[in-house]
């Protein structure tokens, strides 16, 4: 039985006609590879703009009735001047022509961003001389906006059972009214997870620029080691703590369906990537943790009374305070008579002093107060179930590096550990952690 492999190409794959060439290089190179989700044109170098912020500027000019020809004319340029690099056969003019009236017809933001991933998927499928598909017609959203996987999976298996090799625009598809809703940034990651769903596809290529996934962020340890196989409930704590590459929803198509997904690099190709499985059984793990992640901008809510254990409902009283106030919680590291509630900083932003007294009249506590500039740090692997000590080996590394420790909280999964550091602490902290599992285990 034929395989179907669906492959997504993000922003810097698709920048120009030369990356073009690069991704029909690597689409060509294997027939199985029958689908292909487009992104937008990224960035062709440091400081240039994508078309996707383009698209809002020139509609958000638009909207106010103001003259944009002159932004749209360099959207027209970027696109045209990739058919001519290409020598294609094709034009873009009745496309500008539809997105113009678009636009002064004030056809909304969603519409106007979607529009880099349609015009880019039509230049790819006529460069590959692929069918074109649009997501409006087999992408949908509910009448809440909220995306509906049942109806789109049911609509969009049956059209790609009908067809051999397809282009499908990512990041976007359509609202029951029919107007365009978009995923969030980064959703064309998500598109390529529906689409390797709906095909029942046995693996999703996700090509980028970068070559997988890295064990830390490159901007704090200096080459960190890559990541060679890791879960999907790996892949979920590291990207939640702010691991790049991959949008976090994207996982969750294919996680039910059991489809691994291949993280590759479209300038070197020949490297093997990061492979995301739901089981990665036997795989060995070269170090004990798969990867380092983490965030600032937390804040803990300090609360002490004595006897708060034996208080019937409590917890309860405090956390329906944060639910009044629309506030999500974060982790609730907690003693016998003490409890912190760590939560984002911005969502508390100008309800400090409502939550304090609502707090103090809901529980009487001895004491509370906000402490601010958290950072959290996620060590995640799914190695530390088997050995004894990480903990122990995570807390060393910090107090070594002179870090004091603000917050513990471990997942009964074993899976993780998270600590929360001073914001001035961060760096410090997430190389003292990765010193400590990767170099000395070299």
């Amino acid at each position: 039985m034929k395989q179907i492999k669906v492959v997504k190409f993000g922003g810097s794959s698709l920048a120009d006609a030369n990356q073009f060439k690069k991704v029909a290089g690597i689409v060509k190179a294997d027939p199985d590879r029958r689908f292909v989700v487009a992104s937008a044109p990224g960035k062709r170098f440091s400081e240039d703009t994508k078309i996707t912020d383009m698209l809002y500027s020139c509609y958000e000019v638009a909207a106010k009735g103001g003259d944009f020809e002159g932004q749209f004319a360099a959207i027209e340029s970027r696109y045209n001047s990739i058919i001519k690099d290409l020598g294609l056969n094709v034009s873009l003019d009745k496309e500008f022509v539809q997105i113009k009236n678009g636009f002064i017809g004030r056809a909304g933001r969603d519409y106007a961003a979607s529009r880099g991933e349609y015009l880019n998927g039509k230049l790819l499928a006529a460069y590959l001389g692929f069918e074109f598909i649009d997501p409006a017609g087999y992408i949908f959203f509910n009448e809440s906006g909220v995306f509906d996987l049942e109806k789109t999976t049911a609509v969009l298996s049956e059209k790609l059972a009908k067809t051999e090799y397809a282009v499908i625009p990512g990041f976007y598809g359509s609202m029951p009214n029919d107007t365009i809703k978009t995923f969030s940034r980064g959703g064309s990651d998500v598109t390529g997870s529906i689409v390797a769903r709906a095909a029942n596809a046995s693996i999703y290529e996700n090509w980028t620029d970068v070559s997988g996934f890295l064990i830390c962020d490159p901007r704090i340890v200096e080459n960190p080691e890559g990541i060679t196989t890791i879960t999907y409930r790996e892949l979920r704590e590291l990207s939640y703590m702010g691991a790049g590459v991959l949008h976090e929803d994207a996982i969750f198509p294919v996680r039910t369906a059991g489809i691994p997904i291949n993280i590759k690099n479209t300038n070197a190709p020949e490297d093997a990537g990061t492979m995301i499985v739901a089981d990665a059984g036997d795989t060995p793990c070269k170090y004990t943790i798969t990867g380092i992640a983490g965030k600032k901008g937390f804040s803990a809510i300090n609360i002490e009374k004595d006897m708060m254990n034996s208080e019937m409902g409590f917890v309860r009283k405090v956390l329906e305070v944060l639910e009044d106030n629309k506030v999500n919680l974060e982790h609730i590291p907690s003693g016998i008579d003490t409890m912190s509630i760590i939560v984002n900083s911005a969502s508390i932003q100008g309800k400090e002093e409502k939550i304090i007294k609502m707090i103090q009249e809901e529980v009487a506590p001895d004491h509370i107060d906000i402490e601010h500039n958290i950072a959290l740090i996620a060590v995640v692997g799914r190695g530390m179930r088997k050995l004894r000590g990480t903990s122990g080996r995570i807390f060393s590394a910090l107090a070594h590096a002179h870090v004091n420790v603000k917050m513990i909280d471990q997942g009964s999964s074993e899976l993780n550990v998270i600590v929360g550091v001073a914001e001035e602490d961060f760096v410090t902290a997430t190389k003292a952690v990765y010193d400590m599992f990767v170099l000395t285990a070299e």
